[in-house]
């Protein structure tokens, strides 16, 4: 990587991280006296959500340490889910992101990534995009109808299986560093987006529901970022494999 490249790529992770800081603090701020009861709500999804964005800032640069910092953010918002009747996404981070982490730890590891070397990106083939796309729509509609059938609210129920879905899929691919894992995470964010200003308009009593609009705002931004770097990274790494294999 070019000096340029990675004077932009420290800088932009400082930008993420001093402005995700800034505006938890300030929704904080704004909210914490209308949020009454709900006072507790709103301090743990800031933690939760100031977490999230470690773990991704890390994620987008092929740091292993985005698991810790990932089990943090997903036990908390799965919590905050299930009290805000996302249910979907509520069983989905207790099922299958808690641990999750454990497994990309694993195979983050096997995988190259050191101190001194960030894991070593890849792309899928043609026939596995597919699937993923397949899964995708197959597996939102499913989830969808299942979300009506429980009784989910349906202003929310759909972007709610949109973000189980690609949340699902994105955490594969990232756990075994493929560069794809960016697409899902976009859709991730926009639906969750969507979803939690829903919620806020619904009832402007759910201060927290703020935290996580602001929470998915710079996840978007830094999963542009992260896209960015894994597609320069797993190109890097598909020509070492074909020099190695002509070799």
């Amino acid at each position: 990587m070019s000096v340029m490249g990675k004077s932009f790529d420290k800088w932009f992770n400082v930008f993420i991280l001093a402005g995700m800081s800034v505006a938890l603090v300030l929704a904080t701020a704004l909210k914490f006296e209308s949020a009454s009861a709900g006072r507790w709500m709103l301090l743990v999804s800031a933690f939760g959500s100031l977490m999230g964005v470690l773990a991704t800032v890390a994620s987008a640069n092929g740091r292993i340490i985005t698991f810790l910092f990932g089990l943090l953010d997903v036990s908390i918002y799965g919590v905050m889910c299930f009290i805000g009747q996302k249910y979907g996404n509520a069983l989905l981070h207790f099922l299958y992101f808690v641990p999750m982490q454990f497994v990309g730890f694993t195979q983050w590891r096997k995988r190259g990534e050191s101190e001194e070397k960030k894991v070593n990106a890849r792309r899928l083939s043609a026939r596995l995009r597919l699937w993923c796309g397949a899964g995708l729509v197959l597996g939102s509609s499913a989830v969808f109808v299942a979300l009506r059938l429980s009784g989910a609210p349906g202003d929310t129920a759909i972007y709610d299986a949109i973000s189980v879905v690609c949340n699902v899929i994105g955490q594969l691919l990232m756990s075994t560093a493929y560069m794809e894992q960016w697409y899902f995470w976009i859709g991730v964010n926009i639906s969750s987006i969507v979803m939690w200003s829903i919620t806020l308009a619904g009832d402007p009593g759910s201060s927290y529901a703020l935290i996580y609009i602001i929470k998915y705002s710079f996840y978007l931004i830094n999963s542009f970022n992260g896209l960015r770097i894994w597609l320069k990274t797993s190109r890097a790494g598909e020509e070492d494999t074909s020099r190695t294999s002509a070799d």
